[in-house]
């Protein structure tokens, strides 16, 4: 046990980020790592128990944090995505989710051993599935993206629907089993409901009513919504236990559906938050199992029901509810497979299973386990199978990184192409159609739009592409799109063409450097240097080191005006070269450059000498 309850926070804090650093260093699911590292520092190693070290703070924590994840969730649900997929949605949101409480519940029954009354309510909340384990796998899986719209929405929607569902089933219990039974309760509950959607909707309308007319500073928005979330999931589930988290979502899409311009600036301190707080409290949750309850998971009649779950209910009611939607059979197996269970799973199982405990229904004892064991099963199946399987059903856009260029001028055009021909995924994206038509010419794939404006957010597919070059005749511009992507794609991925200006003493620019992506190739080299040096027919060579033709020999030939361009891995990694990044090229590596015409012209007039020398060989013959 570790000597302090401050000791142990940061621990918990340590342990979630290297776990999440582990994931993305190793291409692992984020979620199994730390379900892991929850397990060893927990049941396995006895170093904390975070229930009983926390004590009566454990509940309130977990609460607000999954208030929180499902409201930064929530925003990014723009009814604009649902272009094409609004059927499905709807479908997997209602249908979809009474077949699986139905079928979940009758598994419980007849397969748990779990007695009517607690497999309804179970049946309910296990068909909920939750941003904190969807949004990591989608972030990893390189998802075609009508798929990954469905799975994210039926993880936001579906999360407090699963979580109703289990209260409804269990005030119908209640009903039931009263000597004097009355609908009243069930009336309060339905009201109940109603008031958090109508609360949380209210409550969205009027932060972001604050937000539009400036009477919240733009210092305390981020804190503002935090607090307004807590007190919003509070307020709601003070009224009916597991309304807080319809209440919050209700905020969150409300927010989302506004057209607020601070609101994705704020989505990403939000998504911050998430990351950071998914981390920890799946490794609060999982240190604070027990030993009994892992050991029980062995059991014939919890390891058949995880399997029934995984293998028929899940499927049967994807393909029931998908029925009429126009989806391929492709994209029904995918999502008939893929439906990780998570935080609220975990916690509200809890729950209820006091609650029925304290009913009277002492099967109610192996809900916990029972939860575990589907929300680990399924974590680590869905995991490790949603890549392959994407790929094996051609719903991947996953292959070599991409970059996406924005600005269509001579130089980036002929970029765009040399990119293309190494089979690498590029796309040219300009706002004016009269710069495209290069792009249209060489055959180079476009998109018309400003990149900075929302309706591209929503009809541009950026998933393929890993890189942004932001490469137009504007430098703030340049420097405002790169700031604007930059959590999106990561600091190492962002770039801009040079803005530097050279003057005697130096280099200088109008632009502030630490704004916006890292410089791309070297700061001697601006769009309009690049664009002269393509009209002085400089040309693209491809150069391979070799064991025989190395780093030292290759630079040692190489013309003092060359332009490193980027290079490629053999494994088909995909690097731009900057000066504010130290790339070194390596054996079997493929270096892209722009260099001067001038060899070229030697291997023609060699080509040609070669020629003439032929011609008299055999003029003399």
């Amino acid at each position: 046990m570790v000597p302090s309850l401050l000791l142990e926070i940061a621990l918990i804090g340590i342990l979630g980020i290297a776990s999440q650093w582990i994931a993305w260093r190793y291409r692992m699911p984020a979620i199994v790592v730390m379900s892991i590292t929850g397990l060893l520092i927990g049941p396995v190693f006895g170093i904390i128990n975070p229930e009983k070290d926390f004590g009566d703070l454990f509940g309130p924590i977990i609460s607000a944090a999954v208030a929180i994840i499902l409201f930064e969730g929530s925003l990014n649900l723009s009814f604009k995505e649902l272009r094409g997929i609004g059927k499905p949605v709807f479908r997997i949101s209602t249908l979809g989710a009474f077949i699986a409480w139905i079928l979940g519940s009758l598994t419980a029954h007849y397969i748990a051993g779990l007695s009517w009354a607690v497999a309804f309510v179970i049946g309910g909340l296990f068909i909920v599935t939750g941003p904190t384990v969807i949004m990591p796998l989608l972030r990893q899986a390189k998802l075609k993206p009508r798929p990954a719209k469905i799975l994210k929405w039926e993880g936001i929607i579906v999360d407090p629907i699963g979580a109703l569902l289990a209260v409804f089933a269990f005030e119908i219990i209640v009903v039931i089993t009263a000597e004097n039974p009355n609908g009243t309760q069930l009336l309060l509950f339905f009201a109940a409901s109603l008031f958090a959607v109508i609360f949380g909707w209210a409550l969205g309308k009027g932060l972001g009513w604050m937000f539009e007319t400036g009477h919240i500073p733009e210092f305390l928005k981020s804190p503002a919504i935090v607090v307004v979330v807590i007190f919003c999931f509070t307020a709601a589930d003070m009224v009916m236990h597991e309304t807080g988290l319809l209440s919050v979502t209700a905020m969150g899409i409300t927010l989302a559906n506004m057209g607020i311009s601070s609101i994705s600036d704020m989505r990403h301190f939000k998504e911050n938050i998430s990351v950071l707080l998914i981390s920890t409290i799946f490794i609060m949750l999982t240190a604070s199992l027990e030993v009994e309850t892992l050991l029980q998971i062995f059991s014939p009649n919890i390891i058949g029901y995880v399997l029934l779950m995984m293998f028929i209910v899940r499927p049967l009611s994807i393909f029931l509810s998908m029925i009429g939607t126009g989806l391929s059979l492709n994209e029904k197996i995918l999502l008939g497979w893929i439906a990780p269970r998570g935080i609220v799973a975990l916690t509200v199982s809890s729950y209820f299973a006091s609650v029925l405990l304290g009913a009277g229904y002492e099967d109610a004892e192996i809900l916990t386990t029972l939860t575990f064991a589907l929300v680990f099963s399924t974590v680590v199946a869905h995991g490790f199978s949603l890549g392959w399987l994407a790929k094996k059903l051609n719903l991947s856009q996953e292959g070599n990184p991409g970059a996406l260029i924005i600005g269509s001028n001579k130089f980036t055009v002929r970029l765009a192409d040399s990119l293309k021909k190494a089979n690498i995924p590029v796309i040219v994206v300009d706002d004016i159609w009269e710069n495209l038509s290069l792009a249209r010419q060489a055959g180079v794939p476009f998109y018309h739009g400003d990149m900075l404006s929302e309706q591209t957010e929503h009809m541009l597919d950026t998933i393929p592409y890993d890189y942004l070059l932001a490469a137009t005749d504007d430098n703030a511009l340049n420097s405002l799109t790169c700031t604007t992507f930059l959590p999106e794609y990561g600091r190492t991925n962002v770039f801009k063409i040079s803005p530097y200006t050279h003057f005697k003493d130096g280099y200088s620019s109008g632009v502030v450097p630490k704004v916006g992506g890292r410089i791309l190739f070297d700061r001697k080299f601006s769009l309009e240097n690049l664009i002269d040096k393509i009209e002085e027919g400089y040309v693209f060579r491809k150069t391979t080191l070799t064991e025989q033709y190395g780093l030292k020999q290759y630079l040692d030939d190489k013309d003092e005006r060359t332009v490193f361009l980027y290079l490629i891995k053999p494994n088909g990694v995909l690097k731009f070269f900057s000066e504010e990044m130290r790339t070194v090229p390596a054996t079997g590596d493929v270096i892209v450059s722009l260099t001067p015409p001038l060899k070229e012209k030697e291997k023609i007039q060699a080509k040609i000498e070669n020629n003439r020398m032929n011609v008299g060989k055999n003029e003399k013959k």
